[in-house]
C-alpha cells in the first residue's frame, strides 16, 4: 500500500503561482504512474495532469499551458507546479497512483484518498 500527503495549497491572487508536493510512502513509487486531481466545493472530483513511469504528461485542457507536473523518484514526490492561477482554479487537491483500464487512467478502487490541500484563487 502507499500513503499519500499532499501540501503546498494556499490563498493567492489570481494570476499567481503555487507549487503542490505530494509525498508517498512505499518501495514502488517509480512503478506507478501518478496524477493530481481536484474537487471544487460542490463538484465531483476531477484529474488535472497525469505522469507516467516514463515522464510522459497530459493535462486537463483547461490548465495546459498553466500547470506543470513532474516527479522525482528518488524523493517518492510528485509535484504539481500551478503558474497564472484563475478563480475557477479553486478546490482541495489530491494526489492519487493511476491504472490504465484500456480506455482511461483511474484512480485504482482499492486505494485510499489522502487529506488534500486547499488552494483558493482570489479575483
Amino acid at each position: 500500500q502507499v500513503q499519500l500527503v499532499e501540501s503546498g495549497g494556499g490563498l493567492v491572487q489570481a494570476g499567481g503561482s503555487l507549487r503542490l508536493s505530494c509525498a508517498a510512502s512505499g518501495r514502488t513509487f517509480s512503478s506507478y504512474a501518478m496524477g493530481w486531481y481536484r474537487q471544487p466545493p460542490g463538484k465531483q472530483r476531477e484529474l488535472v495532469a497525469m505522469i507516467t513511469t516514463d515522464r510522459s504528461t497530459n493535462y486537463l485542457d483547461s490548465v495546459k499551458g498553466r500547470f506543470s507536473i513532474s516527479r522525482d523518484n528518488a524523493k517518492n514526490t510528485v509535484y504539481l507546479q500551478m503558474n497564472s492561477l484563475k478563480p475557477e482554479d479553486t478546490a482541495v487537491y489530491y494526489c492519487s497512483r493511476l491504472n490504465y483500464d484500456g480506455r482511461r487512467w483511474l484512480h485504482p478502487p482499492g486505494d485510499s484518498w489522502g487529506q488534500g490541500t486547499q488552494v483558493t484563487v482570489s479575483s
